[in-house]
């Protein structure tokens, strides 16, 4: 059966990006490295990577979504991923040091906009739409109403 991989385009040295996700991740497996190209795991996903340089660079279009337990695990990805030239935006994305868009959202956000009452769900969405780190006590504060 196939299978269906990210293959991301890097304009570094490959041993770079992979130590620097080894570093935010708790679970990353290397199958293979070098200089020019890289097969690893974050958190299970399996992921392609080529040092093709700086003709290709990542937008907003394709991002990765993490879904956090609570606010500590929000902001140990938040902090960890914009640091050291990533660049915050709103409602819970982010880019990494490489230009990689992320999406750092607490499990609490996802079910109260899937909440049977649309009010309160619109409620939560309005109170997103302010935030750049998702903040979950601000969520269940605009939950309550």
């Amino acid at each position: 059966m196939p299978t269906i991989t990210p293959f991301l385009w890097f304009d570094a040295p490959l041993d770079e990006p992979v130590a620097y996700y080894r570093s935010i991740f708790a679970n990353v497996k290397v199958h293979s490295l070098s200089p020019m190209s890289a097969t690893f795991e974050i958190e299970g996903q399996r992921l392609h990577a080529l040092n093709g340089g700086p003709h290709f660079r990542f937008n907003e279009a394709i991002s990765f979504f993490v879904e956090c337990a609570d606010q500590a695990e929000v902001d140990h990805y938040w902090s960890k991923l914009t640091a050291g030239g990533g660049e915050e935006s709103r409602c819970g994305w982010l880019k990494d040091r490489y230009g990689l868009s992320w999406q750092v959202i607490p499990a609490t956000l996802v079910r109260y906009l899937d909440d049977p009452d649309r009010a309160k769900a619109e409620r939560v969405r309005q109170a997103m739409l302010q935030m750049k780190k998702i903040d979950v006590a601000a969520l269940e504060r605009a939950a309550a109403g």
